[in-house]
């Protein structure tokens, strides 16, 4: 339906609520905002140019760090690619602790401000450690077997692990920010605009990665890690640069306070009145009137019953505390956050195979042969970009071909469904490990049996068919996530999206120490275990991608349960606190016209 359609009184009620909407924004001064003046295209620049900056500084430190702490500080192989994924898991899960900062406290420009200073600081800190030999033990090769390397302890350590923290609290916190400053930019009413944003950050987010995985590696590779890290440390201030040079131009959204209180009010409501019978009139259910034309109550929802009961009026009482009484519009957010949780869970495993490609496949490749001329070496984190350069030309094909044809045999606005995107990574992932496993075994058989040393580019099939697979798992992913939540919700479940990354690298470290644990106590295996060497030549790492692909495959067919059991309904899930459709605003002013919606 176009906005021409609308009744008179519908009109007026999506521009009343416009309006409201766009109270919420003032300027860095805390002043309202002019239309002329401040947001849009020119201000969200500067936020795609922090998003490009950053993700070059920290994924060069991210998918070489293995390299520098296998190197230069003697950890065990298995010890390195643990570090690398607690790190990387970490400053994932720290978005949490961004998005809550951003919410209830500081805003999303201030809280950039903040934490991008303690990024800068803690590259800062990892490019001194990298220059002086005071801060590192002392030099040894760590793939000849016949010496022994002494491992960094005491303060070497602490020192590596103290600018580990910085960088990961740093850039944890800034990432749901920066998604979440740039769409402030644009009023809710511009859809084009705001998803033309979300193409753009993507396209950022890609060609950070694509440059650091490749010329920023480079430099780490020829010039020391020292210089490399403090390259990352200048990329970052040009990206804090680029972010503070909009200031007069932001639209910012004051704190509007904490999503956990409303959540816990919804649980404790619904304990203390456990024992209270739901009405089967869902309409007898708690929820404040409001004035507002064209914007009307929630739908209400038929799963987790037993938390309508956090919305039953106690009779006899003019007043109840929140604690108590909450209303439909915030039990109906605890839903979808309890119906998500499932979805986000399907995905961990994904994370853990892409933890493999940053940690294992990168030792794999330094293991083969990485000439390309006779002068010219390729650095193995290098071969890490292959999915960013399929994600850079694939995305706009994907977007201009296959979207407009799946959309007249579906029907669908997207092609695809999110859902279905989601599970066609999940199933490409699968293939993913099954090619680094016949790979390793070739490679491992070819130096053994034959002493020949395969090209590097043995291993690009398992990169080219992942970059496939998160083309369609992360974007799904995101989209799905944005779709499915209210305005209160979108920066948490933004910051969800992250969590799914940390907890798939926590899981590949779980992996890893298990693995090792059960393999070396078959005496079928080498003593260490499948990974307990630091040879790959004596390991076996094909027989942990075949477990990988294995988790893999029998995780597709649990998220093809999980997304049956949802029922996918954007339209159901955006009501009262948000207008998301010119139907519901013509369906508010209209009374009379009844519209049976699904149901969530």
């Amino acid at each position: 339906m176009d906005v021409h359609d609308l009744s008179e009184e519908a009109k007026r009620g999506l521009h009343m609520y416009e309006e409201s909407s766009d109270d919420l924004v003032v300027d860095f001064r805390g002043r309202p905002c002019r239309q002329d003046k401040h947001g849009g295209t020119r201000a969200a620049l500067f936020v795609l140019g922090l998003q490009a900056f950053e993700m070059m500084a920290i994924a060069a430190v991210g998918n070489n760090l293995i390299t520098y702490v296998f190197n230069e500080m003697h950890l065990p192989l298995s010890k390195a690619a643990n570090l690398v994924t607690n790190f990387i898991g970490t400053v994932f899960l720290l978005s949490l602790l961004g998005g809550f900062l951003s919410d209830s406290y500081l805003e999303s420009f201030r809280t950039m401000l903040v934490f991008g200073v303690i990024e800068i600081s803690g590259f800062i800190l990892l490019s001194v450690q990298a220059h002086l030999p005071q801060l590192r033990p002392p030099e040894c090769n760590m793939k000849n077997t016949t010496t022994h390397c002494l491992e960094a302890n005491g303060y070497k350590a602490a020192t590596l692990y103290a600018a580990l923290c910085l960088v990961a609290l740093g850039s944890g916190c800034l990432k749901p920010n920066i998604i979440s400053h740039g769409a402030d930019q644009f009023q809710r009413k511009d859809l084009r605009k705001l998803s033309s944003f979300f193409n753009a950050a993507y396209f950022a987010f890609s060609m950070g990665q694509l440059i650091a995985l490749t010329l920023l590696v480079w430099v780490q590779t020829h010039s020391g890690m020292d210089i490399g890290f403090g390259v990352s440390a200048a990329v970052m201030a040009a990206g804090m640069i680029s972010l503070a040079a909009g200031t007069n131009f932001y639209r910012n959204k004051p704190p509007r306070g904490s999503i956990f209180t409303p959540i816990a009010q919804v649980f404790v409501a619904a304990i203390t009145k456990r024992k209270q019978i739901c009405p089967s009139n869902p309409n007898t259910l708690h929820q404040p009137s409001t004035d507002l034309v064209g914007v009307k109550p929630l739908l209400h929802s038929n799963k987790f019953r037993f938390l309508d009961k956090a919305c039953i009026k106690t009779q006899g009482k003019a007043r109840e505390s929140p604690w108590r009484l909450c209303t439909v519009e915030q039990v109906h957010q605890v839903k979808i956050l309890l119906s998500v949780i499932p979805i986000f869970a399907c995905t961990i495993i994904f994370n853990t195979i892409l933890a493999q490609l940053q940690t294992f496949s990168v030792q794999q490749g330094s293991s083969m042969d990485t000439h390309i001329t006779k002068t010219f070496q390729i650095p193995p984190a290098s071969l890490q970009a292959i999915p960013y350069i399929i994600l850079i030309f694939v995305v706009p094909l994907y977007e201009t071909f296959f979207v407009p044809l799946a959309r007249k045999l579906t029907g669908n606005d997207s092609g695809i469904s999110p859902l279905q995107r989601i599970g066609t990574g999940l199933f490409l992932a699968t293939f993913s490990m099954v090619a680094a496993a016949l790979v390793e075994k070739k490679r491992r058989e070819s130096f053994l049996e034959q002493n020949v040393t395969l090209s590097i580019f043995w291993i690009a099939p398992q990169f080219l068919i992942f970059g496939l697979s998160e083309m369609f798992t992360a974007v799904g992913l995101v989209e799905f996530f944005y779709k499915q939540s209210s305005q209160s919700m979108q920066s948490f479940l933004t910051a969800m999206t992250y969590c799914s990354y940390s907890f798939g690298f926590y899981l590949s470290s779980v992996l890893v120490s298990t693995v090792n644990k059960v393999t070396s106590s078959n005496g079928s295996w080498t003593r260490e275990g499948w990974l307990g060497d630091n040879d790959l030549n004596k390991d076996r790492l094909d027989l942990f991608y075949w477990l990988l692909a294995s988790l893999s495959f029998v995780n597709f067919f649990n998220y093809l349960f999980w997304s049956r059991w949802y029922s996918f309904c954007p339209s159901a899930t955006h009501h009262r606190a948000e207008v998301n459709s010119l139907e519901d605003v013509e369906d508010g002013a209209n009374k009379d016209s009844k519209m049976e919606k699904p149901r969530i």
